[in-house]
């Protein structure tokens, strides 16, 4: 995607967001510091192993200590686990919702316009039935970029 003649990311690989500002990824598994689109793959761990189950706690501890009030229950699974190919640049619905306190507060807006941004950018089931939703995390951060730039 470019912005004022400057490529700012792309909208089919995801990127690694961390600033309280920003709609976070879930999780990446491609590469040592993640989305690295050379280093493609998911951690073909199975469900009993003990990587998997520590690196999930410690991501779950992760989006607790992000999201201050959010309780482990409330955390959708993607934000906790890798997609196959680690490189997915969408969140579920749910795990944008969880993020918006954090985002309305970093950004001195309210919550319910950080949540109308975020609903503009919810994909829908392709046809109405096939797959699930997703918001775009560029897409979201992008918006919100532009809803906070001043004018010119």
């Amino acid at each position: 995607m470019v912005r004022d003649g400057h490529v700012v990311g792309s909208e089919i690989i995801g990127q690694n967001f961390t600033a309280a500002r920003y709609f976070h990824p879930r999780p990446s598994a491609a590469g040592d510091k993640g989305y690295d689109a050379s280093n493609s793959g998911g951690s073909n761990l199975g469900p009993t192993n003990r990587k998997l189950v520590d690196t999930t706690k410690a991501a779950l501890h992760k989006v607790l200590e992000e999201n201050p009030g959010a309780s482990p229950v409330q955390v959708p699974m993607d934000l906790v686990t890798a997609s196959g190919s680690g490189l997915d640049p969408e969140i579920s619905p749910a795990s944008a919702e969880l993020q918006v306190t954090r985002v309305a507060k970093a950004r001195g807006l309210s919550q319910d316009a950080v949540r109308n941004v975020m609903h503009d950018n919810v994909r829908p089931r392709f046809a109405g039935i096939f797959g699930e939703p997703g918001v775009n995390v560029l897409d979201v951060n992008l918006a919100l970029d532009r809803m906070s730039a001043p004018a010119h």
